[in-house]
């Protein structure tokens, strides 16, 4: 069953998250952050993607909590 994917542009992803154009692409280069799609000069991201890396985040600082 395919699962509905959301492209979003970085403008979007800036505002979910909090973060810097920067940053996120720091991260994108680390590899701690959810790669982007080039469609041909527009750069995207999948929204579920984005949702999935904020709640990790968020696990991880229940579980540091926890410790």
């Amino acid at each position: 069953m395919l699962s509905t994917k959301k492209f979003i542009k970085l403008s979007q992803v800036i505002s979910i998250t909090g973060l810097s154009r920067a940053t996120i692409y720091n991260y994108v280069n680390a590899g701690i952050f959810p790669q982007y799609t080039k469609v041909g000069r527009s750069t995207f991201w999948e929204y579920n993607e984005i949702q999935e890396w904020i709640e990790q985040r968020l696990a991880e600082r229940q579980h540091s909590k926890a410790s």
